[in-house]
């Protein structure tokens, strides 16, 4: 059977939880493949409201197995308050929680270099969550990271710890005049995690090989989103990972033949959270208008989210390097209300229009938009479930966003709960 998978077709934020959870319904077993608690995905069921920050989503679902898997960066102490938080409210994780033994650990000098460094280097401010994710993705391209299964070596763990911490703390002083970590506590600390960890630990790409040689469903959940890919995002202002389908591969050992049908998801809007360019973003009295009706304010950190128009340029780059097969459209009922609605279609650039997102240049935060204007409409759309009862301004505004991004959208969500979804 193929892999599916979802993947965020805009900065982030675009309402992925949902339509995880929608799909984990259905799969046998469901993968986070790059990322690490920087990211967040919401799942409203009924009156509840679950945040995962490390967990796949089909953990809601049961018989489900879950895979934390490679790529990712694990903060085991967040990882552990997450399971403990589901496990309160009733969800027991055992046996079908699986974490992949080479996964690296974020550790605290992770978070304080994190913390330190912001807006340090090269005298640009990213706007990071100050997770520790980039350092540990750094450590781990420079070799000198510890994963997982690094725990369960105690004498090698404790060395390669003790040399970390020390040239860590040499840095933090030296570099940011931070105060340094204390080894011994930070020892003991994650041994004591290798201990509540263990009965998760496993080898997942064989593990993930056998799922798929049996026939079952195997979903990847992407985090972030495209715009954030280290590689083809809006670098410096990206996350540390491949947040496109691009890092499937790698972050899971699935080979490329087997990844199959790839769900884009983008709001009916643009939204970005942290700095950096962002052109179709809107004055702060219509972006505060917009935020206030989407509720946009990060799952993670409750930052309050940059909104904007549709950015149709950045979206069909999305849909081309991801080889998005379907479109999942959120937060249409967000914008009920609006007497006219601007979709982004092309960018001046010098005084050059074009529809093709620059690829590797700076200009990014110089751009001008350039727009089409469609009719907006005034019906509460919530409680929708089929197409043919959206009111007829809202059906012409999917059908343009498809004919442009060239991709049929088969799922609309007019809210945040499980059955306000559209499925085509």
């Amino acid at each position: 059977m193929p892999v599916l998978s979802v993947i965020g077709a805009q900065w982030g934020d675009e309402g992925k939880g949902k339509i995880l959870d929608l799909i984990a319904s259905k799969a046998d077993v469901v993968v986070r493949y790059q990322g690490g608690a920087n990211a967040g995905h919401t799942v409203v069921v009924g009156q509840e409201k679950f945040v995962f920050n490390l967990l796949p989503s089909g953990i809601l679902h049961p018989g489900k197995k879950n895979v934390i898997a490679n790529g990712m960066v694990l903060d085991a102490a967040q990882l552990l308050t997450e399971i403990d938080g589901f496990q309160k409210r009733g969800i027991d994780l055992g046996g079908r929680l699986f974490v992949s033994a080479a996964a690296h650990l974020v550790f605290p000098y992770h978070k304080a270099i994190d913390r330190a460094s912001e807006g340090v280097k090269g005298g640009t401010r990213i706007g990071t969550t100050g997770r520790g994710i980039g350092p540990c993705y750094a450590d781990k391209i420079a070799r000198v990271g510890l994963r997982v299964g690094d725990l369960y070596d105690e004498a090698r763990f404790a060395a390669r710890l003790e040399a970390n911490v020390r040239e860590k703390n040499t840095l933090l002083k030296a570099l940011y005049g931070a105060e340094p970590l204390d080894f011994a506590a930070m020892l003991a600390e994650f041994r004591a995690y290798a201990v509540r960890l263990e009965p998760y630990v496993a080898d997942t790409f064989h593990l993930l090989r056998d799922c798929l040689d049996a026939g079952q469903y195997v979903f990847i959940e992407g985090a972030q989103g495209m715009q954030l890919d280290i590689d083809f995002g809006t670098y410096p202002f990206v996350t540390s990972s491949n947040s496109s389908a691009l890092g499937i591969t790698a972050g899971t050992g699935i080979a490329p033949k087997r990844v199959g049908e790839v769900l884009g998801v983008a709001k009916a809007y643009t939204t970005r959270v942290g700095a950096g360019p962002f052109p179709t973003e809107l004055p702060d009295a219509e972006a505060q208008l917009l935020r206030e009706r989407g509720g946009e304010f990060g799952a993670v950190t409750g930052r309050p989210r940059r909104c904007g128009w549709f950015d149709g340029v950045a979206a069909r780059f999305a849909v081309q390097v991801n080889g998005v097969d379907s479109l999942a459209l959120t937060k249409l009922d967000t914008l009920s209300g609006y007497d006219k609605l601007r979709v982004c279609t092309g960018y001046e650039i010098a005084g050059h229009v074009t529809d093709r997102f620059p690829v590797g240049v700076t200009t990014l935060d110089k751009v001008k938009p350039r727009y089409e204007t469609l009719s907006g409409w005034k019906e509460d759309v919530s409680g929708v479930r089929r197409v043919d009862d959206l009111p007829a301004a809202a059906r012409e505004y999917v059908d343009f966003l498809e004919d442009f991004l060239r991709v049929r959208a088969t799922i609309l969500s007019v809210g945040p709960a499980r059955d306000q979804t559209i499925f085509r």
